[in-house]
């Protein structure tokens, strides 16, 4: 037990540098990061996990300038911050965005989400379909004439046929809307598309500079110069949803504006917000992400969005906040109310990036962007919990709850070591995780004597983290775990794994046999263990415990210090020598039996050869070469 305590120690100091990030021994190349997260109340949070996509930096970083790979991408938590999903090796460590669950394609979930372009430009990034597999389904590829698939939204509409992207292009106007008509300046429009998602065809396009006109910026003026290609942001598009009636919903940012766009004609149906408001309202947002059908029907609608309320360059309000409003378009004038404001829990504001979506439940879960800040709101606005990432080097442009089934293909991964200075005090130490997995509840693991051993349980552990750790008495050579659901059933059982050793046992500490520890026999270190829990049982007057919780990986001392452990011990060395010894005589056994059917069976080939030698020996063949010089050609392998 002091070499496994040892062994936990140097790997937490080995990591301490970067302790805002989580390691796992099963998965060695994921990095993920932790959460530092405060429950206000906890039994209102509504079911489902956490989506969100870290990232350093929104342009892609050049491999050789990755702080670690693979903590880059999209990735699952439950609501405890435990890790369920790590999907960076996915596309290899690239930018994601809009990282979320999708229910409205089929009976089984699907995850949706953005990958970024290539830092070389050579890729133009993608809209990506995964199912709860964690298989890539389908790929919708960005415009040829926009620079990259914009990472602000892919929204998959009911049914899984088309989806919902931004789009940005560069282009030269005149700036006659400036009372400038002999100038020219280029300008980013901002728009959308729908597309089908089988082929990436472009269904429905519309773009900004036929409909807003440039003096509706807030950042771009009459009073600023033309300006060289990408050209002036001016009106900054980061949301597009869709209602039953076919039209569109769009949130410029750059106008502080809320549209509704004609699935007809393409038209601008209203504005909501901004200096052209087509709707008598009594409050006010600036600089929206996120915008969202609630409900809509007919002249009624209801819409939610994060009202960011400041940027990089200042600030409208004090406080960033959710709101959900009420629109009323059969009256004259059209009206807007508010009917739910949630303000951001820390008084503080999201100057960019941000997301707000209501649950099923009815519980609102926001995501303010900055460190993966989030919480979770209860119908009335309580606030029931906050959480962010433990590390300032990364954000997430979105964050999303929801339920998932996850069903990895892939068994789930083991890594086994063995620690000891001598045979009487050997420690088996065993990680396994499942990648993805959102249903395992348990872990049971086997070991076996031998490579086609019988399996035997040697202990069976809660799953509470991402990884669990088993630690096993004795060398156990050959193991294997199974994940269990809650209903006790096997989900998945790894592949058996030969349990590593020590390069050198001398210089590990080993003060044994020279040729270091011999593996024990499962079922006899079982026994000892069993008897040895039985006898301290019934000394305390306590019933005895059965082969499923032999070891939960807490202290096994008192088994140790048996007699009866000592001698399994000493017995399960004695049977594993004797396997060798019967693997060794075997292998002989099964040499010498072919030697001698070869021998044999060449003695009387060469009696039969040396007759047919004095009768044929110059009988040519159909070759032109006699018999005898015919080679034979051995069928067997070298």
């Amino acid at each position: 037990m002091f070499w496994a305590a040892l062994l936990l120690l140097s790997g937490a100091v080995a990591t301490r540098h970067d302790s805002d990030l989580m390691s796992f021994v099963t998965l060695p190349e994921v990095r993920a990061l932790k959460w530092e997260i405060e429950y206000y109340d906890r039994e209102r949070l509504a079911p489902g996990y956490w989506f969100v996509a870290p990232y350093g930096q929104i342009t892609p970083e050049k491999p050789t300038m990755k702080y670690q790979q693979y903590q880059v991408g999209p990735y699952i938590y439950d609501d405890s911050g435990v890790l369920i999903w790590a999907g960076a090796p996915l596309y290899d460590n690239q930018n994601v965005f809009d990282f979320k669950p999708v229910h409205n394609i089929g009976d089984d979930p699907y995850l949706s989400f953005i990958v970024g372009w290539e830092y070389d430009e050579s890729k133009k990034g993608h809209g990506a379909i995964v199912n709860n597999h964690y298989e890539v389904e389908k790929e919708v590829q960005a415009l040829n004439d926009v620079h990259d698939f914009n990472m602000h939204e892919f929204n998959i509409m009911d049914g899984g046929k088309t989806a919902l992207a931004c789009t940005y292009r560069s282009q030269l106007v005149s700036l006659a809307d400036f009372g400038r008509p002999t100038e020219e300046s280029w300008v980013t429009v901002g728009g959308f598309v729908e597309v089908d998602i089988e082929t990436s065809k472009v269904l429905v396009q519309w773009d900004s500079i036929d409909n807003v006109a440039l003096h509706e910026s807030n950042v771009f003026h009459e009073s600023d110069a033309p300006a060289g290609a990408p050209g002036w942001d001016y009106v900054h598009i980061n949301a597009v949803d869709k209602n039953k009636a076919g039209d569109y919903l769009i949130s410029m940012r750059f106008t502080n504006t809320i549209y509704l766009i004609s699935g007809q004609d393409g038209n601008i149906v209203w504005r909501l917000g901004g200096p052209k408001s087509d709707f008598k309202q009594d409050f006010t947002f600036s600089k929206q992400h996120d915008v969202k059908f609630v409900s809509s029907d007919g002249t009624r609608h209801v819409i939610s969005f994060l009202n960011n309320a400041s940027d990089e360059g200042g600030q409208d309000e004090k406080i960033s906040s959710v709101l959900f409003i009420e629109l009323d378009t059969s009256v004259v004038p059209m009206t807007a109310k508010v009917i739910k404001r949630i303000n951001r829990p820390d008084s503080g504001l999201t100057r960019l990036r941000g997301s707000a979506r209501a649950l099923p439940n009815g519980n609102v879960f926001i995501g303010w962007s900055e460190r993966g800040y989030s919480s979770e709101h209860a119908s009335n606005g309580d606030l029931l919990m906050t959480a962010r990432f433990a590390s300032d080097r990364y954000s997430t442009y979105r964050s999303y709850k929801g339920e998932f089934i996850g069903r990895p293909t892939a068994p789930p991964d083991l890594v086994a070591s063995v620690y000891g200075t001598n045979d009487e005090d050997m420690t088996t130490i065993i990680h396994v995780s499942w990648n993805g997995a959102t249903d395992v509840v348990q872990w049971k693991f086997y070991a076996q004597a031998q490579d086609h051993g019988q399996s035997v349980l040697i202990g069976t552990v809660n799953k509470t983290d991402f990884e669990t750790m088993f630690i096993a008495d004795g060398y156990m050579d050959f193991v294997s775990a199974q994940a269990i659901d809650a209903a006790g059933s096997v989900m998945h059982t790894s592949k058996i794994m030969r349990t590593g050793t020590p390069p050198d046992w001398k210089a590990a500490g080993w003060s044994g046999s020279s040729s270091g520890p011999t593996p024990d026999d499962p079922s006899i270190i079982v026994a000892a263990n069993n008897n040895a829990n039985s006898m301290s049982s019934n000394e305390s007057g306590g019933g005895g415990k059965g082969a499923e919780v032999i070891n939960n990986g807490s202290s096994t001392g008192s088994g140790r210090q048996t007699a009866q452990y000592a001698d399994a011990k000493e017995v399960a060395k004695q049977v594993a020598k004797a396997y060798e010894i019967v693997r060794a005589i075997g292998s002989l056994l099964i040499f010498l039996l072919l030697a001698v059917t070869l021998c044999g069976g060449g003695f009387a080939f060469w009696r039969l050869m040396r007759t047919r030698r004095g009768r044929y020996q110059h009988v040519p063949t159909e070759e032109g070469l006699p018999v005898e010089e015919i080679h034979l050609v051995s069928n067997r392998r070298p």
